[in-house]
């Protein structure tokens, strides 16, 4: 999608491009193939003819080579996934189609997963909106602080905020215990469970999306903008309807978007809070537990294709709604121009009141926290748990099967992410550099693993790799070591591509040019010319796979073995044992490893991009 390519090109270039120029998207493919007519046109030498020969004959073995990994990696499991939805033991049928379009179930959960995540967008959306406006649009003592704790759970995997809500509002969390005690009640004041518990939840995680790119959004607006609406006697609601909000229409656009495809793929919290509430995620998961894999490939189709009918009615609308505005200047340090840097009894209660929702909002976090240091068995009826220790801690480290799935999903998640350097560098270079036939192609490959929910995903792997047929590019990878990590690698591959070719098209494609004409080869060049100038890009990509890849648990689920199964699920398996401390100590060990891998990668690209711009 255009509108969401260029808000990732502009983030990645702002944080990783030590204030280069930036060449205007397109001219790096356009100046090289101009170059090339040139140089053919005024030197038409054999041997220059040869050598150009050579080189189009590399890129397109190169070309060839990774779209026909794509092919195989990202298409032709899909393929199966759909001849298997109309395939029975008679041949090719549409009874499993008719099937799911007669059973009031399936229907009721299709629509439960379009409504749900429809009203996932809206409440997300109302937090996330406001909460960027009050800390781009207002100054108060702590402003900067508060609003970086306030973006804290994008860094978070989607099941750690799912138990962190369920230890605090759940039916024995603190809050709950806590006005039941309070009122003198026989029973739970609610209970959360239904359709309103996993809306609560999906707003809960998901309102970070409209946070950062809001925020990201106000910092590009131009105040003159609003300055001269409210010149020409505007209120300040009508400057806000007519102005402002329209044209941040394509970051909110891109976040509806990203909550839209995150709610329709998200399954934990539908299947620890859904109870008889059902959608096509867990669905798909019934059916495929109980065997009835006809039926998980329609369910699974009908997915796939209900999120991409969003995807493309969200790009006609954005195209219909085109916004561009110039900035002549740097606003105040509110980004609006609204004022001075507050303080007083105003600017503290600004504060006041933006630290009260931060803390609501990072409540539930604290929570596991706490959580973690419960021993089993020691908390039952008690408001507060009544005793504390390190032994949660201890067993992940000491106990060898307590420690496996974190080993594992450091593994895991390590040769996903070096996969997905590998292809996302092949891949952006031929993107931003080259013309060649299958081009677009090739974008549409690298761009379709962000479009299928995880899911369907795992359904396709499932199936493409569960029988033994070399002869059809089909291996029995199910049940094997390999399987987990080629799903992070497909699941992550738009990820890190788009981190890349942003890195690519930011610096002139003059410099490689320059290195070959003092005699590198094309492998020095990319090794001493190439790589060190996309490597901060690249490496935020990666850093972004990485911590994704650790706490993934969609794909994961229908995908692991005991044996390979990651930190995810053995969360969800402590919770099934009721060993809450168990499972909130592998939580917040999540958290650790991914602050830690941001940390040191944040300041490993940041010495990149000063050396660099040096």
């Amino acid at each position: 999608m255009t509108t969401m390519r260029d808000e990732g090109e502009r983030a990645v270039t702002s944080e990783s491009g030590g204030g280069r120029a930036t060449p205007a998207p397109g001219m790096a493919g356009d100046g090289t193939a101009v170059a090339a007519d040139a140089t053919a046109t005024i030197a038409a030498a054999p041997a220059r003819t040869r050598a150009g020969a050579r080189t189009s004959l590399g890129t397109l073995a190169l070309a060839g080579g990774v779209i026909a990994l794509l092919l195989w990696l990202v298409l032709y499991p899909n393929l199966f996934v759909l001849a298997d939805s109309l395939r029975s033991d008679a041949g090719w049928t549409a009874a499993h189609y008719l099937r799911f379009l007669g059973s009031r179930g399936e229907l009721r959960a299709l629509w439960n997963s379009i409504w749900i995540s429809v009203g996932s967008v809206v409440l997300s959306a109302l937090i996330g909106v406001p909460l960027a406006f009050l800390f781009a649009r207002r100054e108060f003592p702590g402003r900067r602080v508060l609003g970086a704790l306030a973006a804290l759970p994008v860094s978070l995997p989607p099941l750690v905020g799912v138990i962190a809500f369920l230890f605090l509002y759940g039916e024995t969390g603190f809050l709950t215990r806590g006005i039941q005690l309070l009122l003198g009640l026989e029973a739970p004041p609610w209970r959360l469970n239904g359709p309103w518990a996993v809306l609560l939840v999906h707003a809960y995680t998901m309102y970070v999306y409209f946070y950062l790119f809001t925020t990201a959004g106000l910092a590009r607006l131009d105040p003159a903008h609003a300055e001269a609406a409210a010149a020409l006697g505007a209120s300040r609601w009508t400057t806000l309807r007519r102005v402002t909000l329209p044209m941040l229409a394509p970051a909110i656009g891109g976040a509806a978007l990203l909550v839209f495809m995150t709610s329709m793929g998200s399954f934990s919290a539908p299947y620890i809070f859904g109870g008889g509430f059902r959608v096509l995620t867990t669905q798909v998961f019934a059916s495929k537990l109980n065997g009835d894999l006809a039926m998980a490939a329609v369910e699974t189709v009908i997915l796939a294709a209900a999120s991409m009918v969003f995807l493309a009615l969200l790009q006609r609308y954005e195209a219909r709604r085109a916004y561009t505005g110039s900035a002549k200047g740097v606003g105040p340090a509110g980004g609006n121009g609204e004022g001075r840097p507050r303080g007083g009894a105003a600017g503290w209660a600004w504060t006041a009141a933006a630290a009260g929702v931060v803390v609501f909002l990072l409540l539930p976090h604290a929570t596991v926290l706490l959580v973690s240091f419960v021993p089993e068995g020691t908390w039952t009826t008690e408001l507060l748990p009544p005793a504390y220790s390190l032994e949660n801690y201890a067993a992940l480290f000491t106990e060898p099967e307590r420690l496996r799935p974190i080993l594992n999903s450091l593994r895991m998640a390590m040769l996903a992410t070096a996969a997905n350097v590998v292809l996302a560098f092949a891949a952006a270079y031929l993107l931003s550099r080259k013309r060649f036939p299958g081009r677009g192609l090739l974008a549409a490959l690298v761009a379709l693993p962000w479009a299928l929910p995880g899911t369907v995903l795992a359904i396709a792997l499932a199936t493409t790799f569960s029988v033994d047929q070399p002869w059809a590019g089909r291996f029995i990878l199910v049940g094997t070591a390999a399987i987990l990590p080629l799903a992070y690698f497909i699941r992550n591959i738009p990820l890190v591509t788009r981190a890349a070719l942003a890195s690519f098209r930011q610096f002139d494609p003059a410099l490689e040019e320059a290195a070959a004409s003092l005699g590198a080869s094309w492998a020095r060049t990319m090794r001493r010319v190439a790589l060190p100038l996309v490597l901060p890009g690249l490496a935020a990509g990666a850093l972004l796979a990485f911590v994704t890849a650790l706490g993934e648990f969609v794909a994961s689920i229908l995908l692991y073995t005991h044996r390979t199964r990651p930190i995810s699920i053995e969360i969800l398996s402590q919770l099934r044992a009721f060993d809450f401390g168990a499972a909130a100590a592998y939580a917040v060990l999540l958290i650790v490893l991914m602050a830690l891998v941001f940390l040191l990668g944040n300041r490993r690209v940041g010495d990149e991009s000063a050396g660099g711009a040096g």
